[in-house]
């Protein structure tokens, strides 16, 4: 396979992550340009990757007016700026791998999924629950028939309570004006996985969810409005200082989410982030929006029903369940515990093995999605996506039918 040159557009926190493949895989994968307006994350990837002055943007814009310098580029800015970059670059001729989600909304994303399928360039949105061996596992199972004939799904995403309050309460998705609604933020891949997994199409969604306890008026009385100076703050669970000093910092913990506080990252660096930024604010008086708990019911065309609850009180993780005609799976993105109804046994089966970088995430997902998309460049096989455009706007586009339930408080058929 030839070697992949790619360009980054958005170093943050998921573009920085992904481009790490070129350091694993140097004879695969080459980080030739960067375009990203914050000047350290910017000169961050430049040290890293050797990229040349040239080949450097603070605007993605500078970027697509060049010649075209690279195989494909990673999207990885904000989610209500993806379109017009997605747009452009595919219209150059750019293959391209785009943060989930598409964009905030449907006709976005149709926008940019006619433009990829136009330019019949690769494609491929970040669903990394496909990818993970997990999923494989999963899927192999199912095909077998030891369950039988699926039935019914349960499925579970458990945000955490502290990364509920780290990226949807205090961080860049609390509020939908300036990201977009929690289900699409969060949970469009774990729709988009319960279509591939369960291989049949919704036929009619409904949804309900609530801002229930991340409000004003839940705030503890006497609690000041930053935790580093409030008298609740040992006895809350959602303190910045023990999330971001005592959970992360003080345990070596210097990757995310610390480093989204400061670029550099030492104690008086956080201290000071807690003191003035946006992730120091009490979680009770911020200018959050986005709701804390959701479901969603779904009937499939083969008479299938699923259910989908997403929850930011809990431990944190996916847990599932899947009802067949002779059996029932127990899964939680690691282990899957099969239990056959005829012999009446279980069979364990253990499916984690990821390390502890960014692209060891979601299960080894990061890392599978990747491998996948520069394989995919390198041999030109659109095959090698498991989620291609046509499947990726069938999953958006519920995401959106099920808010648009949540909201008018009704069923909505597709």
């Amino acid at each position: 396979m030839k070697k992949v040159k790619l360009a980054v557009i958005g170093a943050g926190s998921r573009g920085a992550g992904y481009a790490e493949f070129a350091e694993k895989y140097p004879d695969r994968l080459e980080i030739v340009a960067v375009a990203e307006p914050r000047e350290y994350n910017r000169s961050q990837m430049v040290e890293k990757y050797h990229i040349p002055k040239e080949n450097v943007f603070s605007d993605w814009k500078e970027f697509v007016e060049k010649e075209k310098i690279a195989d494909g580029v990673i999207i990885a800015t904000q989610d209500n700026m993806h379109t017009e970059p997605a747009i452009a670059c595919a219209r150059k001729g750019y293959h391209i791998m785009l943060e989930k989600p598409m964009a905030p909304t449907a006709e976005e994303c149709k926008r940019i999924i006619t433009a990829a399928k136009e330019n019949k360039i690769i494609f491929a949105v970040c669903h990394v629950l496909r990818y993970t061996n997990y999923t494989k596992k999963l899927k192999e199972i199912l095909d077998s028939g030891i369950i039988g004939d699926v039935i019914t799904m349960q499925h579970i995403e458990e945000v955490g309570w502290w990364h509920q309050a780290h990226s949807f309460v205090r961080g860049n998705w609390s509020n939908e004006k300036e990201s977009s609604f929690m289900l699409l933020a969060k949970s469009c891949h774990d729709i988009d996985w319960i279509n591939y997994i369960m291989g049949h199409k919704c036929q009619s969604v409904s949804s309900f969810g609530s801002l229930k306890h991340f409000r004003s008026e839940n705030k503890p009385a006497g609690a000041g409005n930053r935790c580093v100076n409030c008298v609740c703050e040992p006895s809350c669970p959602y303190s910045a200082v023990r999330i971001y000093l005592k959970n992360f910092f003080d345990k070596q913990l210097t990757g995310w989410p610390v480093d989204v506080l400061t670029p550099v990252v030492n104690r008086e660096n956080i201290i000071a982030a807690l003191e003035k930024g946006p992730y120091g604010r009490c979680v009770y008086e911020c200018n959050n929006d986005v709701i804390d708990n959701q479901v969603v019911n779904m009937f499939l065309d083969g008479g299938q029903t699923v259910s989908f609850m997403l929850t930011a009180f809990a431990k944190g993780g996916r847990k599932t369940r899947i009802f067949g005609s002779k059996g029932e799976i127990f899964g939680d993105s690691s282990e899957l515990k099969v239990f056959d109804f005829l012999t009446e046994e279980t069979t364990v089966i253990k499916t984690n093995a990821t390390d502890g970088t960014i692209l060891g995430g979601h299960g080894g997902g990061d890392y599978g999605l990747m491998d996948n998309f520069v394989a995919a460049l390198a041999m030109n096989d659109h095959s090698k996506i498991l989620s291609g455009p046509d499947a990726t706007l069938e999953s958006h586009l519920l995401v959106f039918a099920a808010e648009k339930s949540r909201r008018e408080n009704t069923v909505v058929n597709l």
